[in-house]
């Protein structure tokens, strides 16, 4: 008796600790998939003595499990007294994670201590913290640590692409089995689609796709080194990309969530005033791609507080007033006048979207008064003093002209001077003035710059000007050629800082999807969508589209100078031609 007694309270016990835990659990749904080096960049090996079997990292049987067989052909770096080896490997692309060390039973059984440093380029997995840029901010990507004897270790996590791996002790041995890249990812389908004639441009939309979905981690982060932070301007960009690739995501509105509770009213999000506005823009195009009216009611609160408070900041003569932090993007922020500009037109596109929003939420009232503070604002127009971002900006907002604003500011040069959050706008502003070859062609100098250049994800920021001379991102710096990495960036992402994998950066996919196989939203939840192509000088495009209903495939062709389009739409998804 006094036996069951006590199994019976154990089990009672356990089950009580287990509804506790549960409560408190939250499942990491993210998938784990270990990857080898596909590259030996660099090493140091004593002239030969230091390093064997170096080619088994590329080569070994990935099972993630140490075992208890022999440690022929596995690799090992041995130190001396005074010499230490190392590597530099490289895992082919960029990827969010870690590294996992499976050992051998080496001759030692103490734990072996290593130096790793994880780099964006080689020359960052290269450098010293504290020098050129380099950093251990939001992701510790220099470090020492201790693998075990016939284990396993793994490193915390960053977004890398290339890992170098030191001994530092001497006299010790470093037997592995495996060296795995841990690639942490959201195991979800690339619904959309886009193919076409033009390789580059394919690319292009690829890795705009696999930039953001990097960043699709526990929330929608802007980069995967750096910032890995909900930044919710920074967000648009991406949450259009998800919408043409991805279709809906739990991961966009537990961040649009996370940033409306973290930063209560009358406080900015993220402390910019502007950012607060994207917000109002993000649920607008959520809404439209996914019409969920029931989430949409739960930002009703928050939405009329915020769009009152952004009504208080238009004086009488229809001119903004934003306080704190006034702010864009980075490349603009010297351009006092043209910020002034980009805010005016960016609270008019704001509070038109938020009226949209009010009407749907059967609050007219709040909708009138924000299109009456919208009209107001009309009757202002700042100068745009030569901005690319403010003449986008502008031009979508309706207070200039598109082909104006195209032809006098935002194509003069080319791609000089576009940015990588904003060119997303600028691009926008493109298409309303119909010159879509002006911004294909863009797109493919400025963004397939950075492909050029060895990027596997697009960059934090990119300026055309940093590519006279300069190295890519995969070898070292050869003697008399600038660092792609190194020698640039500016302001909060100076030299090595810098993020190569940045998720504001992503535009050109969905402006690919939206005006080249021309995919358009008219009702919500794309109950009716327009097809409209706009190929230039392409043969042919082809690709799909997600809705909540199912993929939208649509084909292309050019057959006599006249563009040929088939549709396939699933049902309760009307398409107009």
């Amino acid at each position: 008796m006094k036996l069951k007694f006590l199994s019976g309270s154990i089990c009672c016990f356990l089950s009580v600790l287990l509804a506790l835990s549960s409560s408190a659990q939250v499942k990491d749904t993210r998938t784990r998939e270990y990857i080898l080096p596909q590259r030996i960049v660099w090493k140091y090996d004593g002239g030969g003595k230091l390093i064997e079997n170096i080619d088994a990292l590329k080569s070994a049987t990935v099972t993630g499990q140490s075992v208890l067989a022999g440690t022929d052909g596995m690799f090992v770096m041995r130190s001396t007294e005074n010499e230490f080896p190392s590597i530099l490997v490289d895992f082919g692309k960029e990827i969010q994670g870690g590294l996992r060390f499976v050992t051998g039973l080496g001759s030692n059984q103490n734990p072996v201590k290593l130096r790793v440093r994880f780099g964006e380029s080689v020359s960052e997995a290269m450098s010293e913290v504290g020098k050129n840029g380099a950093t251990n901010d939001h992701a510790m990507r220099d470090f020492e640590m201790y693998v075990p004897w016939g284990g396993y270790a793994e490193t915390s996590q960053s977004g890398f692409r290339f890992a170098r791996i030191d001994l530092v002790e001497s006299n010790t041995e470093l037997i592995l089995k495996e060296l795995l890249g841990v690639f942490t990812y959201l195991d979800i389908p690339y619904r959309g689609s886009f193919r076409c004639n033009d390789e580059r441009l394919n690319r292009i939309w690829q890795t705009g796709a696999y930039t953001v979905h990097l960043n699709m981690q526990e929330y929608l982060w802007d980069g995967i080194k750096r910032d890995r932070l909900v930044w919710i301007g920074d967000m648009h960009p991406e949450v259009m990309t998800i919408n043409y690739v991805f279709g809906y995501n739990d991961v966009v509105p537990k961040s649009l969530d996370l940033s409306r509770d973290l930063y209560p009213l009358p406080g900015w999000m993220n402390g910019i005033g502007s950012y607060s506005v994207w917000w109002i823009m993000i649920h607008r195009d959520w809404y439209m791609h996914n019409g969920d009216l029931a989430y949409l009611k739960q930002q009703q609160p928050y939405l009329t507080g915020l769009l009152k408070l952004l009504m208080s900041k238009v004086d009488e003569n229809g001119k903004e007033q934003f306080d704190g932090n006034r702010f864009l993007d980075w490349p603009s922020s010297e351009n006092q006048k043209g910020v002034d500009a980009g805010l005016q037109a960016l609270l008019l596109m704001g509070l038109e979207a938020g009226a949209e929003l009010c009407e749907v939420l059967g609050d007219e009232e709040l909708a009138g008064q924000c299109e009456m503070t919208a009209d107001r604002m009309k009757n202002y127009i700042p100068d745009h003093n030569d901005s690319k971002q403010a003449a986008a900006l502008m031009a979508l907002s309706g207070l200039m002209d598109p082909v104006k604003a195209n032809e006098e500011v935002i194509s003069v040069g080319g791609a000089r001077n576009f940015s990588t959050f904003y060119g997303y706008y600028m691009l926008q502003a493109m298409a309303m003035a119909g010159d879509y070859q002006g911004a294909m062609d863009i797109i493919k100098q400025y963004w397939g710059a950075m492909l050029d250049l060895g990027a596997t994800t697009f960059w934090e920021d990119f300026n055309l000007d940093w590519t006279e001379n300069a190295a890519g991102i995969t070898e070292i710096v050869p003697e008399g050629k600038k660092d792609i990495h190194g020698d640039f960036g500016n302001y909060c992402y100076e030299n090595l800082r810098h993020s190569l994998c940045h998720g504001w950066a992503s535009g050109p996919t969905s402006w690919l999807s939206e005006h080249v196989l021309g995919v358009k939203v008219l009702e919500p939840g794309c109950r009716v969508i327009k097809v409209e192509p706009h190929l230039g000088d392409l043969e042919w495009v082809e690709g799909s589209f997600p809705t909540p209903q199912g993929d939208v495939v649509i084909k292309h062709r050019k057959v006599n100078g006249k563009i040929v389009t088939d549709v396939k739409a699933p049902k309760g998804i009307k398409v107009v031609k």
